[in-house]
């Protein structure tokens, strides 16, 4: 299934990923510890971000000089939002390797994450296109506006599915969308495929979100890259846990942690036990999966091209995926 995924762009993608790796800080290149800060996050992961960007630019006019710059700044985009996460949840661990803030401190990381954001800016502005310029601005409005929902929410109870949804959609969905909306785009696609290709990219990162937080409680450290229950304990309400919440009202771990009943690790060890041993890990792998069929439901109305298969079997995978 790796091979349909990846074999329509994987020229392109290999290029994407050499110009992440080889980026130069812009006027400090005389400070050495800012290439090896650089080095530390980029060029590792999937690619995802830049992988939907150029299959979603491969069903009419596929340019590479216009795909390539909005791949890159896409994935910028989505690692300056992962080195602030990490600074606010000041996590140590991020893909198996020390963070930014672990090693450099958290105002540096912060800065750094600004950094990358102005120079995804820059990509995304090498297009040339107004329009996928304004949806990258629009989903780092996005992305922050979910992180705020996420601070605000942090260790509350009273929660529903809305507001879990508009939450994941805003900090992870928002730019997969703008990764496929702006490959079709960028590909002078006509509006009711740019709408098609926008849904799908949606939808699909929905399915992902989902997929990491069943992961956070079914996973392991050295799969996820990071401890087990990390969202837990950052207080973040992610869906099993709440179907524990639902299903368990008036006493279960989750709720004991958000009110500082007990030990927090044990919460949290109860917590992935529970989910375990009940079906609430099942359902929320049969909500992955809608969002992932959702995702695909209109591609069959797109011309036929390579990536079209490559983008069902990315679908498929999605709620397969152990990391």
């Amino acid at each position: 299934m790796i091979d349909i995924i990846y074999s329509p762009v994987e020229n392109d993608l290999e290029k994407a990923k050499i110009m992440l790796t080889g980026l130069n800080p812009a006027g400090i290149t005389d400070f050495p510890d800012s290439s090896r800060m650089l080095g530390q996050i980029l060029g590792g992961g999937k690619l995802l971000r830049p992988l939907l960007v150029l299959h979603a630019g491969n069903f009419y006019n596929y340019n590479p000089e216009k795909l390539l710059p909005m791949a890159v700044g896409a994935e910028l985009l989505h690692v300056s939002t992962l080195v602030h996460d990490d600074a606010i949840d000041k996590a140590d661990k991020r893909r198996g390797k020390s963070t930014i803030n672990s090693i450099w401190g958290t105002d540096k990381a912060v800065v750094l994450g600004d950094y990358l954001f102005a120079r995804a800016a820059e990509f995304a502005a090498e297009t040339e296109s107004i329009r996928a310029v304004k949806l990258f601005a629009g989903a780092l409005a996005s992305i922050s506006t979910g992180e705020l929902r996420q601070s605000f929410s942090a260790f509350k109870v009273h929660q529903g599915f809305d507001q879990y949804l508009k939450r994941i959609i805003g900090k992870t969905a928002s730019l997969f969308a703008m990764a496929t909306e702006t490959g079709a785009v960028l590909s002078a696609a006509p509006e009711e495929a740019v709408q098609i290709l926008k849904e799908y990219g949606l939808n699909l990162g929905i399915a992902f979100q989902i997929m990491d937080d069943v992961l956070d409680f079914t996973g392991t450290e050295a799969e996820l890259g990071k401890p087990v229950g990390s969202d837990l304990l950052q207080g973040t309400v992610t869906l099993p846990s709440l179907k524990i919440m639902e299903r368990y009202p008036d006493a279960n771990p989750v709720l004991r942690l958000f009110e500082s009943e007990g030990d927090r690790n044990l919460n949290v060890a109860e917590a992935v036990a529970l989910i375990k041993e009940t079906s609430i890990l099942d359902e929320c792998l049969e909500t992955a999966m809608q969002y992932s069929r959702t995702a695909c439901k209109d591609l069959n109305k797109l011309p036929q091209s390579q990536s079209m298969q490559s983008l069902y079997a990315l679908a498929e995978s999605m709620v397969k995926r152990r990391n």
